[in-house]
């Protein structure tokens, strides 16, 4: 008889990439991960992964299971946390990704009273800049701020994100305050890796203007972004979220050169085709109001 133990396990593997981080995910040992895939690969008549000292890959048995073995454990993961529901609570795993400081400034203050009020929830929450993949990666959602564009994933609105362009009254002094876009490029520009191309965006009367200013640094990190800028060492982009104490503290300076930056959102987004789970549904209300519109960070 084939157990879900194993099937869970399995997929845990596959989704991880190492018995190791399976095990830590599950919070079980390496060992009893180990013993249930044998069982699993045993009743099912068949290897599932090829195992090497460095790295696990799936077979091709492996990869045809894979697809029927995640659907099963989704299944019967909201089978538990639909009876839960019925008995008026919000249970079960919930494993969402955000980024950094978004995370650390906003969404852990927000999500705290949260799981208070429901204490059976057992949520992960990976902090991590990089655009993880919500399915491959086995998250039930992922915190996002920028532009909606993954067609994979259907995105909640939580909160619009204003986004500031900044600098040190320093550096407006020794460089000169830009007013227009023009003037920009003669600046130098703090930029954020993690989107691509060091330009940055605006909204003009005909759609998207962009600029590429001067690079002095790009950084995969808001908060470093945040500190470069207070440190003189050019302009830079910021959502408000981050950026608006220190502009309503003065250690930043909003710039206006006429135009606003495109507009962008906090968003949930879970992937497409898989059920949103009620508790999910839960969590993206509370995170809403939490936020509020416009949200309680716009300087």
């Amino acid at each position: 008889m084939i157990k879900i133990e194993g099937i869970v396990a399995f997929v845990a593997v596959a989704e991880a990439g190492s018995i190791s981080e399976a095990a830590r995910r599950l919070r079980i040992s390496k060992s009893v991960v180990s013993e249930r895939l044998a069982e699993l690969e045993k009743s099912l008549g068949g290897m599932l992964l090829h195992r090497t000292t460095r790295k696990l890959t799936l077979t091709e048995d492996g990869t045809a299971f894979l697809e029927r073995a995640t659907r099963i454990v989704h299944e019967v993961e909201e089978a538990s946390a639909d009876m839960a529901e019925r008995r008026g609570a919000l249970a079960g795993p919930l494993r969402i990704a955000a980024p950094v400081t978004f995370g650390r400034l906003h969404l852990g203050p927000a999500l705290y009273p949260f799981l208070a009020a429901h204490p059976d929830i057992e949520l992960t929450l990976d902090l991590d800049d990089r655009r993880v993949d919500a399915a491959a990666d086995g998250y039930d959602a992922v915190v996002r701020h920028g532009t909606i564009a993954d067609s994979r994933l259907v995105a909640w609105k939580l909160a619009p994100s204003r986004r500031l362009l900044v600098a040190s009254p320093d550096h407006l002094a020794r460089s000169g305050t830009p007013t227009s876009l023009a003037e920009l490029d003669g600046h130098r520009g703090i930029f954020y890796t993690n989107r691509g191309n060091a330009d940055w965006r605006f909204e003009g009367p005909e759609g998207a203007v962009v600029i590429r200013a001067r690079l002095a640094l790009r950084m995969n990190n808001g908060d470093m972004i945040h500190d470069a800028a207070i440190a003189g060492l050019g302009i830079a982009l910021l959502p408000a979220f981050i950026a608006g104490p220190a502009v309503q503290a003065g250690s930043l300076v909003e710039i206006n050169v006429g135009y606003l930056p495109q507009p962008e959102f906090i968003y949930v987004a879970h992937p497409e085709g898989r059920k949103p789970s009620t508790k999910l549904r839960a969590m993206a209300d509370h995170l809403k109001k939490a936020f509020g519109d416009p949200p309680y960070w716009d300087p």
